[in-house]
């Protein structure tokens, strides 16, 4: 059919498989999963199930799996990247290489930073595009519960309103809201930092701290990622919304939580090495926990709550010590929760 958009999604983890599902229920949509791993790609080709990610759900047949053969990408309409940030430099890299042209549009699901550079995932695409035609989207949305059809609101943030606008209206769904941003650095800048806030969070739980302390962690985690995110150019309300506090929230408390789990981990005792070894998934508020600290450092902007997190991950800094030292910071007014631009 001449007029379907067609869609190639890049990345087969869970939340790739997801966006997947949810472009090809529009019979209007011709949807690709590009894998770019071969064993990730004879698994799901072999069963059309994602079992290392989203046991039980089926792979429609409308929707191709590709590997070898790049036709999807050369051809989509948009791209919908769900790689890690940890890899998206070197997969588009490897595209380059192999000749494939940049698409028209692209929507970002990452929520992480570039391990080299520290550059958002928007900022990574349009370089390597060459234009800025692109949506980042963002808000609480586990790829397990999207998958089976629960109900999840999101954001969709673009320089561009009408591209934000076809994301609205092409991926979403009754059960699937989204609403739409100007904000595209607030929006971003939030699902990086919501992470590190997740590690800290599982640390608080894992420690048995109680439900006072993870309160009071998330109010002033959530105010720690307004001041950063407007130091950088985003807007105070997004913080706010489903992008800041929403996600923030999910992170922090759902058992689906990598980040979270991570900081229980830490709070048992293990080290960064063995929970890494441990682990599946990635979680992205490792490296992003990394690069914030040293980008404190460079701006003089206060994050405790990250600075904590990065000396439990990075110095061995006892648990118990790091949140120690974090309670006995002199108090102050609340006020620099009600963050402005000309007040950082």
């Amino acid at each position: 059919m001449a007029d379907q958009i067609k869609v190639a999604i890049l990345g087969s983890g869970g939340w790739g498989t997801a966006a997947a599902l949810l472009w090809a229920k529009n019979p209007d949509h011709r949807t690709s999963l590009w894998i770019p791993r071969q064993p990730a790609f004879q698994a799901l080709f072999a069963t059309r199930e994602n079992h290392k990610y989203l046991a039980g759900v089926a792979i429609p047949e409308n929707i191709a799996l590709e590997h070898e053969n790049l036709t999807c990408l050369k051809e989509a309409h948009w791209w919908v990247i769900a790689i890690p940030a940890t890899f998206l430099g070197a997969t588009l890299s490897g595209l380059r290489q192999k000749g494939i042209p940049s698409p028209p549009k692209l929507l970002s699901l990452v929520k992480g930073m570039d391990p080299v550079t520290g550059e958002r995932p928007s900022t990574l695409l349009a370089r390597w595009s060459g234009h800025d035609r692109i949506v980042v989207l963002s808000g609480p949305s586990h790829a397990e519960e999207v998958s089976r059809g629960q109900p999840a609101s999101l954001v969709a943030a673009s320089r561009h309103p009408d591209l934000a606008k076809e994301i609205q209206t092409e991926m979403g769904n009754p059960r699937f809201r989204i609403y739409t941003s100007m904000d595209e650095i607030g929006v971003e800048w939030a699902g990086v930092h919501k992470n590190v806030i997740g590690i800290a969070a599982g640390i608080c739980a894992g420690l048995g701290l109680g439900d006072n302390a993870v309160s009071a962690l998330l109010t002033r985690g959530l105010a720690e990622m307004a001041r950063w995110g407007v130091s950088q150019g985003g807007q105070p309300e997004t913080f706010m919304g489903l992008a800041g506090m929403g996600d923030l929230i999910t992170t922090c408390f759902s058992p689906h939580g990598r980040n979270r789990k991570v900081g229980q981990r830490l709070a048992a005792g293990a080290s960064l090495e063995q929970i890494q070894g441990e682990m599946e998934k990635v979680a992205e508020g490792v490296n992003s926990a990394r690069i914030l600290h040293q980008m404190a450092i460079q701006t003089g902007i206060s994050l405790p709550i990250t600075e904590a997190v990065y000396r439990i991950l990075f110095e061995r800094v006892s648990p118990h010590i790091a949140v120690d030292q974090l309670l006995q910071r002199n108090p102050r007014p609340e006020t620099d929760f009600a963050i402005n631009k000309e007040k950082v």
